[in-house]
């Protein structure tokens, strides 16, 4: 056991406990680490579980050089690495820097203040559990929580909010639902494998953000009727062996296997707001301050997508692994100030979430 460990098994409190093990909590851990704070990361699920939820064959649309976190190298010998490579690079990272990571732990609440919280938490056998942490960062992303389309029978196990792997749906009829990346490259998956898909978008045609080397491809197949379209058309209703579409030439009611709805996904507003934090405007931003990224419940940082709100296409690894480092500034300058380990004055107290 290593000091900064031993420290906390003594006096059973930690510098910085993170929630959230993607890329942005990995990278705020790691860098509160370097600092020499005594730091844990819980996650709900495993290690960069959104990232293990992104499609089997997914490849990255950035280098592999704005992925990296902790100043150890992506090596990949693609142009755009994918995904498995991806979560090969950040187990091993974390391995590398020794991470104590509480995986398969839901946080339920957090009580407490700044220099004195405790985060409980229940793990996948219902079991609970608590840690105590002077400071806590943020890092919970928004892949969990699917928007929903609020049409009947979209509760129907035939019903997908995330797209993995197309093998199951060969030969059968699969709708997917978006007009965005997710859409086009399920839609494409799946065709290629054996599924007859037909795509339902509502807006006049697939979103101009779409990959360039994927939106051509799709169109393509559009064109040629291989993969069946309906455009400024909405899903209505669901059915065990059908679906029912509002598209400009009137209702079409369509054999249909399996939904595939790439409707987009939102941050746990609620979590955040249990804890004091509060958001501004039609976006919901969290209010932070820009420099240290803590929010205005002291001593509670937030990382990654979160830190955006609604706008959930601002920021990405990319981008969001670069807040740990900023995180562990802030924590390093007020341990300096005191002379002494992070620690804070209770401004209040932190409230109840469900992680």
């Amino acid at each position: 056991m290593n000091d900064a460990k031993l420290k906390t098994a003594l006096d059973g409190i930690f510098d910085l406990l993170v929630v959230g093990a993607g890329p942005s909590g990995l990278s705020a851990a790691i860098e509160a680490q370097k600092a020499g704070l005594r730091t844990v990361v819980v996650e709900k699920g495993c290690v960069c579980n959104s990232v293990f939820h992104y499609p089997a064959n997914m490849t990255f649309f950035t280098t592999s050089e704005l992925l990296a976190i902790g100043d150890i190298p992506f090596p990949s010998p693609n142009a755009k690495p994918t995904r498995s490579e991806a979560l090969e690079y950040y187990r091993l990272v974390a391995a590398h820097y020794g991470l104590d990571i509480r995986p398969y732990h839901r946080v339920e609440r957090i009580s407490g203040a700044d220099g004195n919280f405790t985060v409980f938490t229940v793990d996948r056998f219902g079991r609970h559990g608590e840690l105590k942490a002077r400071k806590l960062a943020l890092a919970i992303g928004y892949y969990d929580l699917p928007n929903a389309m609020g049409v009947p029978g979209e509760t129907l196990s035939k019903v997908h909010h995330y797209y993995h792997d197309p093998h199951p749906y060969s030969g059968l009829d699969v709708a997917v639902v978006g007009g965005k990346n997710s859409a086009a490259i399920a839609a494409l998956e799946l065709w290629r494998h054996g599924a007859r898909v037909t795509l339902i978008h509502r807006g006049g045609g697939m979103h101009d953000h779409v990959k360039y080397w994927i939106k051509p491809d799709l169109e393509n197949r559009i064109k040629s009727g291989e993969i069946a379209a309906c455009f400024e058309s909405r899903l209505v209703e669901i059915a065990p062996d059908a679906i029912v579409v509002e598209t400009p030439a009137g209702r079409k009611t369509l054999r249909n296997d399996f939904v595939f709805a790439m409707t987009g996904y939102h941050p746990d507003f609620g979590f955040l707001e249990r804890l004091g934090i509060r958001l501004e405007g039609e976006d919901r931003r969290p209010v932070c301050d820009p420099q240290t990224l803590e929010s205005n419940v002291a001593g509670v940082y937030l990382a990654g997508v979160i830190v955006a709100g609604a706008r959930t296409n601002e920021i990405f690894i990319e981008n969001g692994r670069l807040h740990g480092l900023r995180i562990a500034q802030s924590l390093h300058g007020k341990r300096t100030a005191t002379g002494t380990a992070v620690t804070g004055v209770a401004n209040g107290a932190a409230g109840s979430a469900n992680g």
